[in-house]
């Protein structure tokens, strides 16, 4: 069973519950599974259930219900049973990913704001990987809507400048790592710096397909594993997974071309470059171009403090 679909079981059988001992929040809690781990992904196996696995679930609060209730509520949460369905809480190691939570603070510790995004400032500074940790399980209900609006707004995915820029700094690392350097390195036969190399084109390759889908990208732990479930740029999975298994610097050369090659076509589709070259570093001025922020059009292309 799922970490997600325990939850949700959990929750049809306990808030019930909670909400009898405490009637003053009916109609005003939240609940869901939103945050940290891998079952919060929907990414969770056998291999995930030796820590911070098992029943319970997430509850928000605004801010001053918390202050109110949120105490009491989470010593009540604290006393439902810890085993169910067979699913027992064992091995935790981390104790502030489930209860209760009051809904500023619950974004702010990720985001580091408590208040959503409304200006490409606020997005640009904002990581992918924590933008994912916000946006990923589900919200099992929801009476007044504040923890869901929020959400929202972050699922509306970037400003069309902030993803321009983000794209255009992929672009500059994949050129750079993958079809610039990692050549040269090759020439040299320096074998570190070509792994190190690779790395950064691989990681860089894998935020571009995000963002050329439109969703943010989790943990490097499990980039990789979630990109299975994009459609734009499917192609370029196997050449990922060839580029892992090569057995010379020369042959990891060639498929990061294939790789650029694939993107540079995406990049055209999808409007944001007209330029023909395979070379993405070709591309940077008709991303960057379609930029209408001055602040973020006259950025160096590769600056971006979220990655």
């Amino acid at each position: 069973m799922k970490g997600l679909a325990l939850s949700k079981e959990y929750y049809k059988e306990y808030a019930p519950r909670l909400l009898a001992d405490f009637p003053q929040l009916k109609g005003k809690a939240a609940f869901g599974l939103v945050g940290e781990g891998s079952h919060c992904f929907g990414f969770d196996d056998a291999i995930s259930r030796d820590h911070d696995f098992g029943p319970g679930f997430c509850i928000w609060l605004k801010n001053d219900d918390y202050k109110k209730y949120g105490k009491s509520l989470q010593s009540a949460y604290e006393r439902l049973p810890h085993k169910f369905l067979g699913f027992e809480d064992i091995n935790p190691t981390v104790s502030d990913r489930l209860g209760v939570f009051s809904i500023g603070d619950f974004y702010y510790k990720f985001l580091g704001t408590s208040v959503a995004p409304a200006s490409n400032q606020d997005w640009f500074l904002l990581t992918e990987t924590s933008l994912a940790v916000c946006t990923n399980g589900e919200v099992f209900s929801d009476p007044t809507g504040e923890f869901t609006q929020f959400r929202q707004t972050l699922l509306s995915f970037y400003p069309e400048d902030i993803l321009r820029k983000k794209i255009a700094a992929r672009a500059a690392i994949m050129s750079q790592a993958g079809q610039y350097n990692l050549l040269r390195l090759m020439k040299r036969n320096d074998k570190v710096g070509a792994l190190l190399a690779t790395a950064r084109f691989t990681e860089a390759t894998l935020s571009m397909m995000y963002l050329l889908n439109r969703r943010y990208m989790p943990f490097y732990k499990w980039a990789f594993y979630g990109s299975a479930d994009l459609n734009v740029l499917k192609i370029c999975r196997p050449l990922l997974i060839k580029l892992t298994d090569s057995s010379s610097l020369s042959e990891t050369y060639q498929l990061a071309e294939k790789i650029c090659h694939h993107v540079s076509k995406e990049l055209q589709i999808q409007g944001l470059s007209n330029c023909n070259s395979d070379f993405l570093q070709d591309h940077l001025n008709d991303i960057m171009s379609g930029i209408k922020d001055p602040a973020f059009s006259s950025m160096h292309p590769m600056v971006d403090f979220s990655f």
